[in-house]
C-alpha cells in the first residue's frame, strides 16, 4: 500500500488541476442579493451591527452580500472603492449607493433596488426601503459602484 499513495496522491492533485473552480463574483446575482436584503426588512438599526439581531448600513450591505456568497469591505467608505463606478442616470438593481450624511465623503451605504428605490439601514427606521423621491437622500447623494 506504501508504494501506491504516491501514485494515488499524484492522481488526486492532477484530477483537481481539471475540475473547474469559480470566483465568488462569478456567481454574482444582483436579484438574489435584493432577495436576501429584502429578507431582513424591520430589523433593527445597530451602530457596529452585522447580524440580523441589528445593522448599521455597511453592515447590511456587507451581510447581504456574504450571505450572496460575495466578500465586500465592512465599511461604507472602503466599499466606495470597490467595484466599477456608474452614473445615477444608469443606475441597475444591485448596485451600491452611497451617500454623504454625517461626514463628508461615503458614510452611508445601500442597494438600489429599481424604480428609484433603495434599501438600506437607517437609524431610525432599521431597514427599510427608501426613495430618492425624498430630499434628505437625494440632496446627500455621492455616487454609485457596481460589483
Amino acid at each position: 500500500m506504501k508504494r501506491f499513495l504516491p501514485i494515488f496522491l499524484a492522481l488526486f492533485v492532477g484530477i483537481g488541476l481539471f475540475i473547474p473552480t469559480q470566483e465568488s463574483h462569478a456567481a454574482y446575482s444582483p436579484n438574489n442579493v435584493i432577495k436576501i436584503a429584502k429578507s431582513y426588512i424591520g430589523t433593527p438599526y445597530r451602530w457596529g451591527g452585522v447580524s440580523p439581531s441589528g445593522f448599521d448600513c455597511s453592515g447590511f450591505v456587507y451581510y447581504s452580500h456574504k450571505k450572496a456568497g460575495i466578500n465586500l469591505p465592512r465599511s461604507a467608505s472602503q466599499m466606495f472603492r470597490t467595484g466599477k463606478p456608474v452614473s445615477k442616470s444608469s443606475l441597475k438593481p444591485g448596485d451600491l449607493i452611497f451617500f454623504h450624511t454625517y461626514n463628508q465623503g461615503a458614510s452611508h451605504v445601500a442597494i438600489y433596488i429599481g424604480n428609484g428605490q433603495f434599501i438600506h439601514s437607517e437609524d431610525d427606521k432599521g431597514v427599510s426601503i427608501a426613495s430618492f423621491a425624498n430630499c434628505y437622500w437625494n440632496s446627500r447623494y455621492l455616487g454609485a459602484r457596481r460589483i
